[in-house]
Formats: structure tokens, C-alpha cells, sequence
């Protein structure tokens, strides 16, 4: 399959709009242009909702465009109303100061800033907005500006019937105001954003062209949704953060397993940079046998590996074999136990505990009753570390702690406890 570059984010699903799709993908391919997406600090890591847009600055890289990643300091202390249903707290300028420098980190890990060809490039607004004077900002930017203009743009339509403050209802002159002086300063002549930006990008490209006659250009993509419509990148409520410390790269790995069938093949376009050739071979493969789950073993192991590294990936395939694939929990080093097993239930040994094996699995709450304890112990349905448990004068002794600090207790198939000392 032969796809110039445009036409090869179009096949992945990757674009949503553009303000001018012909004049862009001439630029795309004849020419070596800067591009730029911004990411406002709103927490101290990105989590997957941002992993699109940051791999699409590593695409464009790739392609031989040079990416700019704008931290918004300054606009991440307004905060941006699009499609929000209340707004955002505002933060102190020393927190945001702090989530962007951990923005900036991360983002290092994804494209390249050493370059030889087509280095990218860092910036924070708050560098040049954070110098903004309220008459400056009047006279040279809203001036540009009608009410009905700022107040067509959908994010704000939606706010407006439950409340929005001045404060956000501006935030889209500040995101304009960033693209012209991007576009003035760095000769930055694409922005591009999730579908939820297009109203604030659509102001950059306005005020650019009423300031300096010339074109810029925007490009958004689509916000991702599962197939069945949920917003993507929240598990039970949580964010899937990009941080280890945060979501250990285990947890990472298992969300990438998880992912429905109807979503895996469309999430190895959004997610890797596996050719379209492999995945359409992958998917082939895939809807042959959907039980052997290849293509979200294949998206577990890309996106994992990218954000955390190979050895992070492998690691998590290790745990993963042995809390679901009957492997030998004697393997697992007590990093990893404690990373795989962080959301099984616990129990503190405490001084002086009896273990026989019989008395401790009521002590620990893993059974309810001697009776049934024995009963499971007899049966054969306990398993120390793996191991087959029978014998009801079996005690627990310091050769079942794995480095001294755990023992792994497993009832039946599939119900773990964690016994910690």
C-alpha cells in the first residue's frame, strides 16, 4: 500500500477536519513544514487521552516535519472550556509551573529534540503570555474579534446555557494569540489538535490571517470513543496515566489487553506505528481466530513498549503469564509481585501468627470457616506460590516468602491473596 503521508493519516483514521485539506497535503508533500500541538497542565502527567496527539507530533517527525510541542503555563492557568460541563479550579502559577516541567519530561520520551535533520522543539506560552498586557492584548487581538464570532464556536455554545466566566470564555483568544505568535516567531504554520480544539484553532488561523494576510492551517483529530461510545482512556473512573509511579507499566499493559475486539484493529492505527500493510494482516488473522486475541496482545505490546520501553513490556508480560496463564510465581521478584498483585486482597501477618495452613487461611479471610478450609485444603483448591497444597498439617514456613516479603495464596483458578510480612 503506497499513501503519501496525508492520505496515510486519513487511512488511519487520524484526521477529522482540516481548514483547507488540499493546500495542506500539497504543503505536507513538497514541503518540510513546523507544526504544533499544545498541552495544558493540568495535572503533573499526561494520561492515554493525550497519547493521539503526542504520537502524531512523532509521526510528523518521522515524515520529515518538525514538531513543536507547546506546554501551555499560561493557558494552564485559565483552563479551557471546550466541551467541559463546569469549569476547571484554577491552580497556583507554582503548580502549574511544576506540571509543566513533568509535561516536558515526558514529552522527551516520544520525539526527538536531538534531531540532526528536523530537531523538535519545546516551548511554553507562558513565556510570552505571562509578559501580556490586558491594554496589549485588547488592542492588538480582540480587536479581531466579534462577540458572534467567539460565540459560534460550539465549545462555548454548549457552556453558556450552564455558565461560563469571562475568564474561559476568552481562553480561545489566548490559544489564537499562541498560533500567530508561533506562526510570527517560529514560522509554525499547522496546529493541530483533538476535534474538542477546533474553535480555538479556527481563531488562530483567523487572527493570522487578519494580521498578516497570510494562510495557516488547522487540523484536528477525532476524539477517541470506544465502540460502544465510551469516552476512551478512563477505566473504572480512573485515568490511564502515562507516569509508571502513577500506572505502573503492568496495569498499563493489562488496560491494552482489555480492549474490546470491536476497538482492537482501529486502535492499532490510532496507537502504533505498525505499518498498514501489518495491521491489515494482523486484522486478517485476528477475525480468523478472535479467541486467540492477537490483535490486542499485538496493541498491549506496541503501545506499552513505547510509553515504558521493552523491558517495562516484558515484565508485564511476565506477570501477566503468571496471574493468568498458570506460570511459576517463584519467578516473579518482589517488585513484581507487588506491581501484578496491587489490587488482589491482602493480609499483614502480624507477630506471633499461627501458620498452619488451615488456621491461616481463616485468619486471613481467604476461607470462612475451618471446615471450610480443610475442605478446600483437601480438595486441593489451595495453592501456595503456585504450588498444590494438601496436606492440612502444612505450615508456612520462610522457604513459601518470596524475598522475604510475600506469599502468594491462590483459591481455585483464579482468586488470588497476597499474604505480606
Amino acid at each position: 500500500m503506497s499513501l503519501d503521508f496525508f492520505e496515510e493519516l486519513k487511512a488511519r483514521g487520524l484526521i477529522y477536519q482540516t481548514t483547507d485539506d488540499v493546500e495542506l497535503e500539497k504543503k505536507l508533500n513538497e514541503e518540510n513544514i513546523k507544526l504544533y500541538i499544545g498541552f495544558d497542565p493540568t495535572a503533573d502527567s499526561l494520561h492515554i487521552g493525550s497519547l493521539v496527539p503526542i504520537l502524531m507530533l512523532r509521526r510528523f517527525q518521522l515524515a520529515g516535519h518538525t514538531p513543536v510541542a507547546l506546554v501551555g503555563g499560561g493557558t494552564g492557568l485559565i483552563g479551557d472550556p471546550s466541551f467541559k460541563d463546569q469549569e476547571r479550579s484554577l491552580n497556583t502559577v507554582d503548580t502549574v509551573q511544576q506540571w509543566s516541567d513533568s509535561i516536558k519530561n515526558q514529552l522527551s520520551r516520544f520525539i526527538d529534540f536531538n534531531a540532526e535533520k528536523n530537531p523538535a522543539a519545546l516551548v511554553n506560552n507562558y513565556d510570552w503570555l505571562g509578559k501580556l498586557s490586558l491594554i496589549d492584548f485588547l488592542r492588538d487581538v480582540g480587536k479581531n474579534f466579534t462577540i458572534n464570532y467567539m460565540m459560534s464556536k460550539e465549545s462555548v455554545k454548549r457552556r453558556v446555557e450552564t455558565g461560563i466566566s469571562y475568564t474561559e470564555f476568552a481562553y480561545q483568544l489566548l490559544q489564537g494569540y499562541d498560533f500567530y505568535k508561533l506562526f510570527e516567531d517560529h514560522d509554525i504554520i499547522l496546529q493541530v489538535g483533538g476535534s474538542d480544539q477546533w474553535g480555538n484553532i479556527t481563531a488562530g488561523t483567523e487572527l493570522i490571517r487578519r494580521e498578516t494576510g497570510k494562510q495557516g492551517f488547522g487540523l484536528t483529530m477525532p476524539l477517541i470513543t470506544t465502540a460502544d461510545g465510551k469516552k476512551f482512556g478512563k477505566s473504572e473512573g480512573n485515568a490511564i496515566w502515562l507516569d509508571a509511579e502513577k500506572t505502573s507499566p503492568y496495569e498499563f499493559y493489562q488496560f491494552w489487553l482489555n480492549v474490546g475486539d470491536n476497538d482492537a484493529v482501529q486502535f492499532l492505527k490510532y496507537f502504533t506505528f505498525l505499518s498498514l500493510d501489518e495491521i491489515a494482516e494482523i486484522e486478517k488473522e485476528f477475525n480468523e481466530n478472535t479467541g486467540q486475541r492477537l490483535a490486542q496482545k499485538t496493541l498491549a505490546k506496541e503501545v506499552t513498549t513505547i510509553v515504558h520501553g521493552e523491558e517495562a513490556f516484558l515484565r508485564a508480560e511476565k506477570i501477566s503469564s503468571v496471574l493468568f496463564g498458570g506460570g511459576d510465581v517463584k519467578e516473579l521478584s518482589a517488585a513484581e509481585i507487588a506491581e501484578g498483585f496491587k489490587d488482589v486482597p491482602s493480609y499483614q501477618v502480624s507477630e506471633g501468627e499461627n501458620f498452619n495452613i488451615v488456621e491461616f487461611l481463616v485468619a486471613s479471610k481467604i476461607d470462612s470457616s475451618k471446615r471450610q478450609a480443610r475442605e478446600d485444603v483437601s480438595n486441593g483448591a489451595i495453592y501456595i506460590n503456585g504450588k498444590r497444597v494438601q496436606d492440612l498439617a502444612y505450615e508456612l514456613s520462610d522457604s513459601d516468602k518470596i524475598e522475604g516479603k510475600f506469599t502468594v495464596i491462590r483459591r481455585g483458578k483464579k482468586k488470588n491473596f497476597l499474604i505480606k510480612y
